[in-house]
């Protein structure tokens, strides 16, 4: 419960997350105000399932980062170029309109003596994506992750991602891509590694 308090704010003090049955009471709300009938047979069980699914769907607000990330290797035979981790696919949802993002992440940094398993950099991506997200909160929470727990010479992550709160309402516009970047250390102070990183990305497309 600690971890969960800790990614999610909300449920600190005295709020706690509501029971499973509450949960599903509320999907039966949801299907009575979208104009249909949560009794008749084919609805009779997606409570439980709109339920399960959540669950699954925001996993990341009960993961910690930091912790995935803890685990670094000193033995590097001497390496201390980028490392780049790229065509990362995720899915998450918008905290607007709780509907999908779906995308991919590009993540680099610079070593400072430690490298990490290429699986945590993946892992900390569907950390914060598996919860209610804007694409730039998500980009800096990479980014800080990295940083905070590894204190390399810098991070950068890239993040291309197709939002249906565009594609499905609104404006309806489908297949338009938003692109963030986040920079640290030498990324960010450094134009020569950014456009590195940058040449990076598009030479192994």
């Amino acid at each position: 419960m600690d971890a969960i308090v800790k990614n999610f704010p909300a449920l600190s003090g005295t709020d706690s997350r509501p029971t499973q049955k509450e949960a599903e009471d509320a999907v039966r709300v949801l299907l009575r105000w979208a104009g249909d009938d949560p009794s008749r047979e084919g609805l009779v069980d997606t409570p439980a399932r709109v339920a399960k699914a959540y669950k699954e769907l925001f996993a990341g607000y009960d993961q910690v980062a930091e912790d995935v990330l803890g685990r670094t290797f000193d033995e590097v035979g001497g390496y201390d170029d980028v490392v780049l981790v790229k065509d990362i696919p995720f899915f998450s949802h918008c905290e607007h309109h709780m509907v999908p993002i779906i995308g991919k992440a590009h993540v680099a940094y610079l070593p400072n003596g430690r490298v990490l398993g290429l699986s945590k950099i993946a892992r900390v991506v569907e950390i914060y994506g598996r919860r209610l997200q804007t694409q730039e909160t998500m980009t800096a929470q990479i980014a800080k992750a990295i940083d905070d727990t590894l204190q390399p010479r810098g991070v950068a992550v890239m993040i291309e991602a197709e939002h249906m709160c565009m594609a499905m309402r609104g404006v309806q516009k489908q297949g338009s891509t938003t692109l963030t970047t986040t920079f640290t250390g030498s990324f960010k102070s450094e134009p020569a590694e950014q456009a590195r990183f940058m040449t990076m990305l598009r030479g192994f497309k």
